[in-house]
């Protein structure tokens, strides 16, 4: 089980992550399609649920002045948000200005009545933001539970000190996915005793639910509401009493990012609106919850997507760390494109147990490839913040 996860992170982890262009469009006119085959209208760019920043128009004003284009039969008069749309064939467009976070987008072909509409949301806030992810926390709560007696601190924990040193060195935001068990200690078992040094330092440090435990591999991929509910709420409820309210957000990483759309909808309604993943452009297990191919590919290639009917905003990690070696890190986060520009926001992710010398997959050099990610976004002018605080007004 445990080779076998650790074969699938480093398949998926760099090549999966990486933009394949034909494919992602080929996709993207699918999923124009998708669910409407019989309207004559139909949106090109943007498409439904679209996260927009100013990476796709220009900023003016206070408004953001995009293009937008659709597929509509030629010959047609057609309108978009009231303007009179120029043609090229079967394709038309024009200009539009977004005011708000929310927009409304309508397409209506004045001949024949035909209207289509859809929602788009303006990013005023997400261009050149990033943060540090960190999958499958569990073993440094335990050592900060078992040295109880000793630690004056939670940042005694070799693990925490070292995120702390992260933080002070580069004003770096943590957030941590947390399981709610491994062996020999559970969550309910971590003490309280440091809740008020925990709150102190909730400005750059928030913690979230991950997955029960680590095995069985994705454990959500068939679970119903009741079973992803029941364990989200196991880990909450104990990050709410050793930690505080003040540690917790609106987003986090499902273990595997393997769930259905049922699985989902119980994180929607405990308050993790947004999640993150990998949405690999290449291989079968995708790390994408429960889209289908063409809106797996489409949030490759944008990186940040709400899907409108589950009220669920999807976002796309840059990368993840511990799949590449330390000297293809900063070659590969350089790679990074979407719409032409790089990444909005950078996600960088890696996993807890790597930094570990007794874990059997031991990588000596964790520190050193958090550091290097970090600071290639420093240098690249990323500034420190919460997804939560991007992608939500």
């Amino acid at each position: 089980m445990k080779n076998n996860r650790r074969e699938f992170i480093k398949k998926t982890g760099m090549a999966g992550l990486a933009v394949s262009t034909t494919p992602i469009r080929t996709a993207l006119n699918e999923m124009i399609k998708e669910n409407k085959p019989e309207e004559n209208i139909s949106f090109i760019s943007p498409v439904d649920g679209d996260m927009l920043s100013k990476y796709d128009g220009k900023e003016t004003g206070g408004k953001l002045l995009i293009k937008v284009s659709i597929s509509a039969p030629s010959g047609q008069l057609i309108k978009i948000n009231g303007k009179e749309a120029k043609s090229d064939g079967s394709i038309y467009y024009t200009d539009i200005e977004l005011t708000g976070y929310e927009n409304i987008i309508e397409a209506a072909d004045i001949r024949t009545g035909e209207k289509q509409k859809i929602k788009v949301f303006w990013l005023k806030n997400v261009v050149d933001k990033y943060r540090l992810s960190i999958d499958d926390n569990i073993w440094f709560l335990k050592d900060i539970s078992v040295n109880s007696s000793k630690y004056k601190s939670i940042f005694e924990n070799p693990y925490l000190n070292f995120l702390k040193e992260v933080h002070n060195q580069f004003g770096t935001k943590i957030h941590l996915n947390l399981f709610y068990q491994t062996d020999g200690f559970n969550l309910s078992q971590m003490t309280d005793k440091y809740k008020s040094e925990w709150k102190d330092n909730a400005g750059w440090l928030r913690l979230s639910f991950h997955a029960l435990q680590e095995f069985p591999d994705r454990p959500y991929l068939n679970a119903g509401y009741d079973q992803v509910k029941n364990d989200c709420i196991l880990v909450k409820d104990q990050i709410r009493r050793f930690a505080g309210e003040e540690l917790m957000g609106p987003v986090t990483t499902l273990h595997w990012g393997a769930a259905n759309a049922e699985g989902c909808r119980a994180l929607k309604d405990q308050g993790y609106k947004a999640l993150a993943g990998y949405f690999n452009a290449e291989g079968p297990d995708t790390v994408s919850y429960y889209l289908n191919d063409q809106k797996r590919l489409h949030i490759n290639d944008r990186f940040m997507w709400k899907d409108n009917m589950e009220e669920i905003i999807l976002s796309r990690m840059a990368i993840i760390i511990n799949t590449l070696k330390l000297e293809e890190i900063v070659p590969y986060l350089e790679s990074l494109r979407s719409n032409g520009h790089r990444p909005p926001y950078a996600d960088l992710m890696i996993h807890e147990q790597y930094f570990y010398s007794s874990y059997f997959n031991y990588q000596p050099d964790f520190r050193d490839k958090v550091k290097t990610s970090v600071k290639w976004a420093a240098d690249k002018g990323y500034k420190p913040a919460f997804l939560s605080e991007c992608i939500f007004s």
